[in-house]
């Protein structure tokens, strides 16, 4: 597992810097992530500058395996603009009710297909004080929820979608080279 560079070693005062998305075809997207034993200042910290990376990038959700860390960490910022972080999070419910939306990623830039989900799901995790809490969220919510925990598991929206639309979409990114390093 990769962890950013600190620039800063001063207690909670640590700063990750060269925070980048990766995009499709990199292996860390394709792998399961595994459970972060403890929330530290660190933890906290990787979680800031994982919203402000996301809201750079105009996102509404970012997983760590989309920067590059093998962790079950994922953070939404969704249409309530609450932010909230998830740490080691598990959804323990979903409805037998679905619906169909049109979902992209900041790892799979403008790719866009309609997605059938659960509508709500129930979900407990870690906030970032190392809580333990369960959420029910139905709507957009739910929505950014499933993607992003997806993500922790390997699978992209694109899997969600019919095999032509994907390969289509895994094409384009064929050509792009991965990172050293990965």
């Amino acid at each position: 597992m990769r962890i950013p560079q600190r620039i800063d070693q001063c207690g909670a005062n640590r700063y990750f810097i060269g925070m980048k998305v990766v995009k499709l075809g990199d292996p860390i997207l394709r792998q399961k992530a595994i459970p972060l034993p403890e929330v530290t200042d660190e933890t906290r910290a990787l979680i800031r500058e994982m919203f402000e990376t996301m809201e750079k990038e105009d996102g509404v959700g970012l997983a760590a395996p989309q920067i590059g860390l093998g962790i079950r960490l994922f953070v939404v910022k969704a249409d309530d603009g609450v932010e909230r972080a998830f740490i080691n999070p598990q959804i323990i419910e979903t409805s037998t009710e679905t619906s169909v939306y049109e979902e992209g990623c900041l790892s799979v830039p403008k790719n866009y297909e309609d997605v059938v989900r659960p509508a709500r799901v129930v979900v407990q995790a870690l906030n970032e004080r190392g809580r333990r809490f369960t959420l029910e969220a139905d709507g957009f919510l739910a929505r950014v929820i499933q993607h992003e925990n997806d993500h922790l598991d390997g699978i992209l929206f694109i899997d969600r979608i019919a095999p032509d639309k994907r390969a289509r979409i895994e094409a384009k990114f064929a050509t792009t080279p991965v990172p050293e390093g990965r």
